[in-house]
């Protein structure tokens, strides 16, 4: 295997080495001022400013809830979380610390003990304000699953987003458990 070593003026060195494959391997630098990326940036080949943060969070047991009324849903148990940016235990909140867009998803398991419901909401907030909806209007006796996406830009410090949930089922109303049925997850899908 051959190396280049390249010595700095002051001090510390950089040295550029070939892989012990057989074959020709060409590295092409552009013609431009900028920063190579290397492994040690990220994950893989990609810098850390790409590659997270991401989380994936659920609820954990059933939560009471009262009818008619948005509640914001207790996602306590975390599936992961590569940047620990998600607040499973006081706010349950995804909260970023790489500005960017991320792609949000969600759900919520809404049911009750009896009588019938005919609405269904899962509702994403960034901050106060409803960035995400998904409404589903049905009359349901048991439960009902609504779920909803999309993409959303966060500003890597004080922006967050959160999970609410609603029914107008009067009678024992709650978010049901688990992880395929009441969670938000999301990932950055591009760095701004």
């Amino acid at each position: 295997m051959s190396s280049i070593k390249l010595v700095g003026s002051t001090s510390g060195e950089i040295t550029i080495s070939a892989p012990a494959v057989a074959g020709t391997n060409t590295l092409t630098l552009p013609a431009n001022t900028g920063t190579i990326v290397t492994s040690a940036s990220g994950v893989g080949d990609l810098p850390s400013t790409i590659a997270g943060p991401a989380f994936s969070a659920y609820l954990g047991s059933a939560q009471s809830v009262s009818a008619s009324t948005f509640t914001k849903v207790a996602l306590n148990v975390e599936n992961f979380d590569t940047n620990s940016n998600y607040d499973n235990s006081t706010n349950y909140r995804f909260t970023p610390t790489v500005a960017g867009y991320y792609q949000i998803n969600a759900c919520v398991l809404v049911s009750q003990s009896s009588g019938t419901g005919t609405i269904a909401l899962c509702q994403v907030r960034k901050n106060t304000t409803t960035v995400i909806q998904q409404e589903i209007t049905c009359t349901y006796t048991s439960g009902l699953s609504c779920c909803a996406s999309g993409l959303v830009y966060l500003n890597g410090s004080t922006d967050y987003v959160e999970l609410y949930g609603y029914t107008n089922a009067a009678s024992s109303p709650e978010f049901g458990s688990g992880l395929a049925t009441t969670y938000m997850n999301g990932c950055l899908v591009r760095a701004s």
